[in-house]
C-alpha cells in the first residue's frame, strides 16, 4: 500500500504535465499572429470563427516576402502573388488592411497559422447564417459613417466588422471605391464577396484584381 501511495501522485502528475503541454504547444491559444507580427481580433459567427480586421500583412506565414507591387502595369502582368495598399499608400494599412492579388489568396499561406482564406462554400454559409445575399451585408458591415462613406446601412449584428477597402483593377491597376466597397477574396476560385448597401454576393473576378482579405479558422 506505502508504494501505491507514492506512485499515484507521480502518474497524476506526469499526465497533467503532458496535457498542459499539448495545451501550450498547438499554437492556437491567444490571438492570431500573422507573418509580420500583426495581432488580429476575432468573432465567433454560428459555427466559423473568423478574424475581425482585414488582413494587412506583408509576409507569408513562414516569413517570406509577399512581393509589393507599386507600378500599375506590372500589377496587371504579374502571375504571382502581390500585394498593395490602397493609392499606394501606407497609412491605408491599419484600418483597411492590404490589398491582395488572387494569386496570394490562393496560397493558403497568408493568414496566421491555423487560419485560411476561406472557399466560396465557406462564404455562402456566413452569408446564409446573417439572412441570405439581400440581407447579409447590413449585418456583416461595420455600423456608422467613420469608415464607410457617404452612407452607411451596416448595423454590423454579427460583429465581422466589414470595411470598405476598395479594389485594384486588374486591367490598368487603378484604385476604386475605398470607403464605398468591401470585397473579399475566396481562396479556391477567382471569385471575391462585395458588399454595397444590404446585398453581398460572389463575383467572379480576374485574379490580377486587388481585394482584401478575412482569414477564417480552420476546424
Amino acid at each position: 500500500m506505502y508504494w501505491k501511495n507514492i506512485i499515484i501522485p507521480f502518474v497524476i502528475l506526469f499526465l497533467m504535465s503532458i496535457l498542459f503541454s499539448c495545451e501550450k504547444d498547438n499554437g492556437h491559444k491567444g490571438s492570431p499572429v500573422d507573418g509580420d507580427g500583426n495581432e488580429y481580433d476575432t468573432v465567433v459567427i454560428g459555427t466559423q470563427t473568423w478574424l475581425k480586421e482585414n488582413l494587412k500583412t506583408t509576409k507569408y506565414r513562414f516569413g517570406n516576402p509577399v512581393r509589393l507591387i507599386t507600378d500599375n502595369t506590372e500589377w496587371t502582368t504579374w502571375q504571382q502573388g502581390a500585394y498593395c495598399w490602397y493609392d499606394n499608400n501606407p497609412e491605408y494599412k491599419d484600418i483597411y488592411g492590404a490589398l491582395y492579388n488572387w494569386h496570394a489568396a490562393h496560397t493558403q499561406a497568408l493568414c496566421p497559422d491555423g487560419w485560411h482564406v476561406p472557399t466560396i462554400a465557406e462564404w455562402n454559409i456566413l452569408i446564409d447564417y446573417c439572412g441570405g445575399e439581400y440581407e447579409a451585408g447590413c449585418k456583416l458591415k461595420e455600423a456608422g459613417l467613420q469608415h464607410w462613406a457617404p452612407t452607411n446601412s451596416g448595423t454590423n449584428e454579427s460583429g465581422f466588422t466589414a470595411l470598405p477597402g476598395g479594389f485594384r483593377y486588374f486591367y490598368d491597376g487603378s484604385f476604386q471605391m475605398i470607403k464605398s466597397l468591401g470585397g473579399f477574396w475566396a481562396s479556391d476560385i477567382e471569385y471575391y464577396i462585395g458588399l454595397m448597401g444590404c446585398s453581398v454576393s460572389p463575383v467572379d473576378w480576374y485574379k490580377q484584381a486587388g481585394m482584401s482579405i478575412r482569414c477564417l479558422k480552420d476546424k
